[in-house]
């Protein structure tokens, strides 16, 4: 999917509010797409959907920002891929601001020596000339706020930005990121912004990875693997083979790792809906599934924290449930290397 002509890029928030209202005043309604860019087929899935949302004519602007606010300083803010050129290419209104945070010093002490919550926002300098936070204060804990606690605060601050400049009529997230969604669905509720929140489902590769701009990293790191480890899965790949001269891409891991996610969700719904519904057993399903992808050894050296599975929560709560009796989601969260994986499966109807 590309634009047909060259795409109207608004850097500006005060261009960006007479966009809207000039869009307002053809009678159309307007749909944001919030997205951090290195656009791929999921993104633009979402587009197309934001276009689709009304029964009326809908002016779709996708925003570009990748947020410092929304990460920790031993997070990838330096490493995030960017194409904005590419980017460009492939849509007709951007938003694309270069910064959206009040930077002056004032002289205080740095975040980090109160030892509260610091992003790279807050370490990069400067940062306390931005001093208000959004929490979603339940919603942020738990699942991937466990071990990221920068980064709910930061997506729902510079969420809660965008509306506030970009004034849409129409919101629409992707799925992926199940928590994420839930907490921008939250924080419209709570704090009354009359904007439609509407959840895409994921989009998959090929080999069913779920997209992400961060799957990029993972070919680069093919090439960053020691030469043991190649040689470990070369091994492993030609005992299964009965070769022992084949020779394994090592990417052939990370496509096994990419169907075992899926594979371990797709069989842990199906065991849900017919009634093996204890949220443990579920979970060790997974866990299963996915130990026996590799070899332990490739995983040790592999993967930080290597699952962590949460699985049946509650739709919109996100409350850990004993038994799948309702409506829930089964999340699950991978580490390959430095890039993690997301994934989650709904369950709508249990018996």
């Amino acid at each position: 999917m590309a634009a047909a002509h060259e795409p109207e890029v608004i850097r500006d928030k005060a261009a960006m509010r007479a966009w809207t209202r000039r869009r307002r005043a053809e009678g159309k309604a307007v749909a944001l797409v919030p997205t951090m860019g290195y656009l791929h087929n999921g993104h633009l899935s979402l587009v197309s959907a934001a276009a689709a949302a009304s029964a009326g004519p809908v002016a779709v602007v996708v925003s570009i920002y990748v947020n410092p606010g929304q990460f920790a300083p031993t997070e990838d803010l330096t490493t995030y891929p960017s194409d904005l050129a590419g980017d460009l290419r492939k849509l007709a209104a951007v938003f694309c601001p270069p910064d959206l945070y009040v930077r002056a010093g004032d002289g205080r002490p740095d975040a980090g020596s109160s030892g509260g919550t610091v992003s790279c926002l807050e370490q990069a300098g400067g940062g306390y000339g931005h001093e208000t936070w959004i929490r979603v204060e339940q919603l942020e804990k738990g699942l991937c706020g466990s071990s990221r606690p920068v980064f709910f605060r930061g997506v729902a601050t510079v969420v809660a930005k965008l509306f506030n400049i970009v004034d849409p009529d129409i919101a629409v997230l992707g799925k992926k990121d199940y928590q994420q969604w839930r907490v921008i669905c939250r924080m419209v509720r709570d704090l009354d912004f009359a904007i439609e929140i509407i959840g895409s489902e994921i989009v998959r590769e090929a080999d069913c990875l779920a997209m992400s701009s961060r799957n990029v990293h993972l070919s680069r790191e093919e090439r960053e693997k020691d030469n043991n480890l190649k040689a470990l899965h070369r091994t492993r790949s030609a005992r299964k083979n009965g070769n022992p001269c084949c020779k394994c891409r090592y990417d052939d891991f990370v496509h096994s790792m990419a169907l075992s996610i899926s594979r371990s969700l797709v069989n842990a719904r199906t065991a849900a809906l017919n009634g093996n519904n204890h949220s443990q057993q579920i979970q060790d399903q997974i866990v299963q599934t996915l130990t026996e992808a590799g070899d332990s050894s490739i995983k040790q050296r592999n993967f930080r924290n290597p699952f962590d599975v949460n699985a049946d929560c509650e739709l919109e709560s996100l409350v850990p449930l004993e038994r799948v009796d309702r409506p829930a989601v089964i999340c699950v969260a991978t580490w390959f290397g430095k890039v993690r994986l997301i994934e989650n499966t709904e369950i709508q109807a249990p018996p």
